[in-house]
C-alpha cells in the first residue's frame, strides 16, 4: 500500500509540471513572426523539409545575409533540403535570375554565387545585360561560348519563368525572405528584427514540421 501511495504522490506532483510545460506558448507565433501561406507551394523533394532562401544579387541585405546563410547551411541535418531561389519582380531581377540558373546549369553556383553578389554590391557593376554577366563568368573560368549556350538555353529560360510564377505563390514582396516547406514565409520586420532571428524562426518551423511528420 505504501508503494502505491508513493506512486500516486509522484504522479500528482509531476502533473502540474507536465501541464505547465504543455501550456507554454510557442516562442514564435503565426501572423506575428511568420506568415502561413494560403496554399502550400509544391516542394522539390516531399521526403525532406524544404527551406527556400529568396534572394536578389542586387539586394544589399541579401549580400549581408550570405555569411549567416552559409554558416547556417553548414549545420543542416540530412532531412532538410536548402534551396536558393532568385526573387524577381522587375526585368533586371529576371536577368540576374537568368544568371543564377545559368551558373546552376554549368554546375558553377559554388564558384559564381559570391562573385555575382560582390560585382554588384562591392564593385558597383550592376550586371545589367548578358555581356557584363558573360565577362564575370569568364573571370571565373567559363568561356563566352559555354556561358551563352547556358544563359540562352531553353531549360534556363523555363526555370526563370517557373520561378517567376512561384514568386506569386510564395507572396514574396521583399528580399531576403525564407520559406519553410512551402507553408511558411519569414521576413524581417517589427517582430523579427534581425537576420539571425529570421534563421531562428526558420529553425523553429523546421522542428515544427519535423515533429508533425
Amino acid at each position: 500500500m505504501n508503494k502505491l501511495i508513493k506512486q500516486l504522490l509522484v504522479v500528482l506532483l509531476l502533473s502540474p509540471l507536465a501541464f505547465s510545460a504543455l501550456a507554454q506558448p510557442e516562442k514564435y507565433v503565426a501572423g506575428t513572426h511568420y506568415t502561413v501561406l494560403p496554399a502550400q507551394v509544391k516542394t522539390n523533394d516531399p521526403s525532406k523539409i524544404e527551406v527556400v532562401e529568396v534572394f536578389w544579387y542586387g539586394c544589399a541585405h541579401c549580400f549581408r545575409f550570405e555569411p549567416l546563410i552559409e554558416d547556417w547551411e553548414a549545420n543542416l541535418q540530412a532531412d532538410v533540403d536548402f534551396v536558393r531561389f532568385p526573387g524577381m519582380w522587375n526585368e533586371l531581377m529576371k536577368v540576374h535570375a537568368q544568371a543564377f540558373y545559368a551558373a546552376e546549369a554549368l554546375d558553377k553556383v559554388d564558384v559564381l554565387h559570391n562573385p555575382l553578389f560582390n560585382a554588384i554590391n562591392v564593385e558597383g557593376n550592376r550586371l545589367q545585360n548578358e555581356q557584363q554577366i558573360s565577362a564575370l563568368f569568364a573571370k571565373h573560368g567559363v568561356s563566352a561560348d559555354d556561358f551563352s549556350k547556358a544563359f540562352n538555353s531553353f531549360s534556363v529560360r523555363t526555370k526563370v519563368n517557373q520561378a517567376e510564377a512561384k514568386m506569386r505563390e510564395y507572396q514574396v514582396r521583399s528580399t531576403p525572405n525564407m520559406v519553410v516547406n512551402g507553408k511558411y514565409l519569414i521576413s524581417t520586420g517589427d517582430a523579427v528584427r534581425t537576420q539571425q532571428e529570421m534563421l531562428e524562426v526558420v529553425n523553429f518551423l523546421v522542428n515544427k514540421e519535423r515533429s508533425s511528420s
